[in-house]
């Protein structure tokens, strides 16, 4: 039976859907953090979302062998698995003890403002006037967010930890960028073997430093969700989206996770913001925006 909606705005559609599924973990990682420490927290759902992906990896036909991959690739896949899962997603989980969802959620679209400047010396990329315009109104946006610039007690190691994430995630940004923009090996393949690497350590490191998790029924199923769900299938269903939706459109839905993890923050979560705030992040969502779409635009063309 044929979708009744044409392609492009049924990739539109899932592409919303995906968006819609990440947001929803900050809430998911919110409750879970209850009773699960957050080292092995993450490194749980990333290592069961890699024994998901390996069925869809050993079925396909187009993914790059393992075998196929150099010395180089193994250790530049490696760094990536390091950097993205291991510390990344780490930080990522650790932030959320102490930050509120919607600040470290702000904070961390700071990444796309941090990725154009370090592209500028490790890829020789150098911004629009767009680009440059939008980084400017992010942080116009940020100040006006966080103004009068007082840290609730109890948030300082939560602000130090959210710029380890996004320094982070600013330079796996740029490693899996420089993999992939090479097109000598398959996504999925990259996807596979830095999650499986970085989530095992992430896991390993989390069972020796943290004391051992209380799991119960409503935990489990929280990972199993984000694992199966909010990862993997989620992975699959956004790359599947990537075949129909320009680099530009794709930027422009996923821009719209700082507003639905807003909403989602205020519905589950009570968090509440003033309205000097709220224009605040809408401000720097613009900016951000602005920064992945000009960057986007640009690397889609050949």
């Amino acid at each position: 039976m044929q979708s009744k909606f044409p392609p492009r705005l049924r990739a539109v559609l899932q592409a919303l859907f995906v968006t819609f599924l990440w947001s929803t973990s900050w809430v998911f990682i919110k409750f879970g953090l209850n009773d699960i420490p957050p080292l092995t927290f993450a490194g749980l759902r990333y290592f069961l979302a890699f024994l998901v992906l390996i069925p869809f990896y050993a079925r396909s036909n187009s993914v790059t062998p393992l075998r196929t991959l150099s010395r180089r690739d193994w250790w530049r896949l490696i760094a990536l698995g390091l950097v993205y899962y291991t510390v990344t997603q780490g930080t990522q989980f650790l932030a959320l003890v102490y930050l509120p969802a919607i600040t470290f959620s702000l904070l961390l679209n700071g990444t796309a403002v941090v990725v154009a400047v370090l592209g500028i010396f490790l890829l020789r990329e150098i911004p629009t006037w767009l680009q440059w315009i939008g980084a400017l109104l992010f942080i116009a946006g940020a100040l006006l967010f966080f103004y009068p610039f007082l840290i609730p007690t109890g948030q300082t190691i939560g602000y130090l930890i959210a710029v380890v994430n996004i320094l982070a995630t600013s330079m796996s940004s740029i490693m899996g960028r420089g993999i992939n923009r090479q097109a000598r090996i398959h996504p999925l393949t990259v996807t596979l073997v830095s999650m499986g690497i970085g989530s095992i350590i992430l896991l390993g490191a989390g069972l020796l430093v943290e004391p051992w998790p209380s799991f119960n029924l409503r935990s489990w199923a929280i990972i199993l969700w984000l694992a199966v769900v909010n990862t993997a299938f989620a992975f699959t269903l956004w790359n599947l989206t990537l075949r129909t939706l320009s680099a530009m459109e794709s930027s422009v839905i996923n821009n719209t996770m700082l507003i639905q993890i807003t909403i989602l923050a205020w519905l589950f979560l009570g968090e509440t913001l003033t309205w000097i705030e709220t224009i605040g992040l809408l401000l720097a969502a613009l900016g951000a925006l602005l920064v992945q779409v000009r960057f986007s635009n640009r690397k889609a063309k050949p």
